[in-house]
Formats: structure tokens, C-alpha cells, sequence
């Protein structure tokens, strides 16, 4: 007895599933069915990328903004500020020549003259004009400060400075004015004591001109 007819009676079958399989999609390749969803998920990182790109470029614009709003102002207001300085100057040295125990008319006097700088000096400040005058042993900072002399100084480091000479002014982050100073020279700073007594080098201490921009 032949087999033929049993081989394509199976044929048929298989024939059969195969069409059914292939009606129902069984017999698709898998990465096939998960072909649309690779393609959501590359969009939507390419969507979060440029998001991001478009939220840092965002920052960087008003950074920048910012920054040139800062610049117009500052420009508008550098020569009147400048101009202010001197009257800023002049009330300071009449508080430095005042008496320090005045009594009567001449207290009242040294009361307004402190309380007309101190408007002055918040009204600079309200709109960005900030003083400086740097306390004895603060760091000497060549971007705010000018030495106009260098000496010794037996309580301030080296390199720090003794004393405000004329106070400076900047205008939002920028120098208008320097502050002039008087810097204390290398090897500065407390000295130990010497027990058998003796200044060591004798003489007065030796004060010359400091190039502060060296």
C-alpha cells in the first residue's frame, strides 16, 4: 500500500495551518510586532532631546538678556554716578575732619553731615552702586583696589591692606573707581619677640610707592 495519499493528506494540513497561522499572524517574526513600538520610543527621545535643547537654550537667553539689560543700565547711569563721586568724596573728608567730641550746634552739625552720607550711600546703592573701602587686613584685590604705597606693618600680613586711602566705587560688578590703599609689604605680620630686646633692623621703616598692577 502506497504512502502518497497519507503524505498528502498531511501536506494539505500543514497547508491549511500555515494559511490559518498566517490569517491570524502567528507565524510573524516577534520583532516584527514590536517594530511600531521601537519607532514610539525613538520619537519620543528624539522630542525629549530636542525639548531639552530648546529649554537650555532658553536659559542661555535670558542669561543674556539679563546681562545686556545690566550693561544699558550701567551705561546710563556710569557718568551721573561718576559725577556723584566727588560729592561722596567731599562729605567723607568733612566726617574724617570733624571733631570727634563735638558738642552743641557743631554735634548737630557732624549728625547731619553722617546722616546725608549714609542716604547718599544707600541711594548709590538702590540703584547699583556699591562702595568700596576695605578693612585693615583684607586681602589687597587688584580688580577693586589700587596700592598707592607699600610698608611694613607689624599686625597686617603681607600683601593685605593697612588702610583706605580714598574709597572706591562699582557699578553692578564693575569698577568705576578703585579703592587707593596702602598695602602692607612682604614679610609683614606679627613678629615674635626678641628677649634680649632690640628692634633688629633699627631705623624707622622704609615706605615707598607699590606698582599694584605688578
Amino acid at each position: 500500500m502506497s504512502d502518497k495519499p497519507q503524505n498528502d493528506d498531511f501536506n494539505e494540513l500543514d497547508a491549511d495551518m500555515a494559511q490559518a497561522n498566517a490569517e491570524h499572524g502567528l507565524d510573524a517574526d516577534p520583532s516584527d510586532a514590536l517594530a511600531p513600538l521601537d519607532a514610539v520610543i525613538a520619537e519620543r527621545d528624539e522630542w525629549k532631546d530636542r525639548a531639552l535643547r530648546v529649554a537650555a537654550e532658553m536659559e542661555n537667553l535670558k542669561r543674556r538678556s539679563e546681562a545686556q539689560q545690566n550693561d544699558a543700565r550701567a551705561y546710563a547711569i556710569q557718568r551721573f554716578a561718576k559725577d556723584l563721586l566727588g560729592v561722596a568724596d567731599n562729605l567723607e573728608r568733612a566726617l574724617m575732619a570733624a571733631p570727634k567730641d563735638a558738642e552743641g550746634a557743631t554735634a548737630g552739625l557732624v549728625t547731619g553731615l553722617e546722616m546725608t552720607q549714609k542716604a547718599l550711600l544707600q541711594a548709590f546703592e538702590t540703584n547699583g552702586l556699591k562702595r568700596v573701602a576695605p578693612e585693615a587686613g583684607e586681602a589687597f584685590n587688584p580688580h577693586l583696589h589700587q596700592a598707592m604705597i607699600e610698608q611694613p606693618s607689624d599686625t597686617v600680613p603681607g600683601g593685605a591692606v593697612i588702610q583706605t586711602m580714598q574709597s572706591g566705587f562699582e557699578l553692578f560688578g564693575r569698577t568705576i573707581r578703585p579703592a587707593m590703599v596702602v598695602v602692607a609689604a612682604k614679610g609683614s605680620g606679627a613678629q615674635p619677640s626678641n628677649p634680649y630686646g632690640g628692634g633688629g633692623g633699627g631705623g624707622e621703616p622704609q615706605t615707598h610707592a607699590f606698582d599694584g598692577k605688578a
